[in-house]
């Protein structure tokens, strides 16, 4: 987890490729460990230069997550899930691929529930409005705060 915090430090700092190099790295150690794929593969989507390399690593990380149940490093798994349903959204609304955003976005919501009023709910909630407003204005360009960056 280290090693991960300070890969994502990198890319939040403006240093892409470098943090890109470091979480490659990781993936490519972190074996059969469902939670290590689902988060190395989350924050490697951020990373990616194309949205649809972004959409891949996406469904990685919601492919790894499945396998998930219970409490993994002190996070419940119910609560990450809104975050990666959103990035999904998020990629097919860019790819112009709205049913499959709108399918996303509506599973994006139904876990809302599960999160706290904290400053993470309150980031995910508002994050899964403007994906929902960008995709119903038919927008496909990026939003200023890329939802994926959020969780």
């Amino acid at each position: 987890m280290e090693q991960l915090a300070a890969a994502v430090e990198l890319g939040f700092g403006g240093d892409r490729r470098a943090a890109r190099d470091h979480l490659e790295a990781l993936w490519a150690d972190v074996g059969e460990d469902a939670f290590g794929r689902c988060t190395v593969a989350h924050y490697l989507a951020d990373l990616q230069e194309n949205t649809e390399d972004e959409l891949e690593w996406d469904l990685l990380a919601l492919r790894a997550s499945e396998e998930l149940t219970g409490e993994h490093a002190g996070l419940q798994v119910e609560a990450f899930l809104p975050s990666l349903q959103l990035n999904l959204a998020d990629d097919y609304r860019r790819l112009s691929r709205t049913d499959e955003a709108r399918h996303h976005l509506r599973l994006a919501r139904e876990p809302l529930a599960v999160l706290g009023s904290d400053a993470y709910g309150d980031l995910i909630r508002g994050a899964v409005d403007r994906v929902g407003e960008a995709l119903d204005a038919g927008s496909t360009e990026p939003l200023p705060t890329n939802p994926s960056t959020v969780g």
